[in-house]
């Protein structure tokens, strides 16, 4: 038998349109202002060279991060039970979603800067952490973590429990479980989370700049870079955003797979 599919409304298509217009209209108008001509030589400058490098390095360093604490995060909201110590838990992850990245940024600074909660103690013992590229770091984890970790979650929802309580019942332990049976499951998903919180902190502006600051080399990323010369070289940050385009692109082209868009 063979099964009807479902057509769209037409004001629905319409609606589409609209929309992917609202996205790709203004993306179209920077790509008709940039010098393509000159392209290379903005993208060869030692500032522009510099804020790349350290948004690549800071973004992977802080993807890592993200799947080292998230993962383990997301395990205890999907099998933790029941009880209001989650239901804050969850709420606790969501917060920097919904918080402006500069309140991040100012959160963070309270709390490693020079005279901070815990940063006061790290001054103490010779470690600097505001302001400098360890800062960035922070920074892009803070507001990349939440995307990875609702990912998981979803995904070990998904999956449920069955396959663990097989192996659960056969004698294996709970972290033999997670890392032989949990873990591939969810492979696909920890994979598109992971690629989602990269594009999240090579993106990150707000944060950072509150807490690491602007330094060339150090902490200015390449949003950062963008940002400066939006008023004294235009043709400079244009050329600097397509970069980001592009590798948002590539970074959708990889997370599609994974999640059969």
């Amino acid at each position: 038998m063979s099964t009807a599919r479902l057509g769209v409304p037409r004001w629905a298509v319409a609606v589409a349109v609209l929309a992917a217009a609202f996205v790709g209209v203004p993306l179209a108008a920077m790509l008709g202002r940039a010098d393509l001509g000159n392209f290379p030589a903005e993208l060869a400058s030692p500032a522009a060279r510099d804020a790349l490098w350290l948004s690549l390095r800071t973004s992977l360093s802080a993807t890592v991060l993200c799947v080292l604490l998230g993962t383990p995060l997301a395990l205890v909201l999907a099998r933790g039970g029941s009880g209001w110590w989650l239901s804050v838990l969850r709420a606790l992850v969501l917060i920097p979603l919904v918080l402006p990245p500069v309140v991040g940024g100012l959160a963070l600074l309270y709390t490693f800067g020079r005279r901070g909660l815990l940063g006061h103690y790290l001054e103490l013992a010779g470690i600097s952490v505001a302001f400098s590229t360890t800062a960035v770091v922070l920074a892009q984890t803070f507001v990349s973590l939440p995307f990875l970790v609702l990912g998981l979650d979803g995904a070990l929802r998904s999956v449920g429990e069955r396959y663990d309580a097989a192996a659960a019942t056969l004698g294996a332990r709970p972290s033999f479980v997670f890392t032989r049976v949990t873990l591939p499951l969810i492979r696909p998903a920890l994979v598109t989370g992971a690629i989602l919180a990269f594009a999240r902190s090579l993106g990150e502006f707000g944060a950072t700049l509150t807490f690491a600051g602007s330094l060339q080399g150090v902490t200015r990323t390449l949003p950062l870079e963008i940002f400066l010369r939006r008023e004294t070289d235009p043709a400079g940050a244009v050329a600097l955003s397509l970069v980001l385009v592009v590798i948002a692109a590539a970074v959708i082209a990889l997370a599609r797979p994974s999640r059969g868009w």
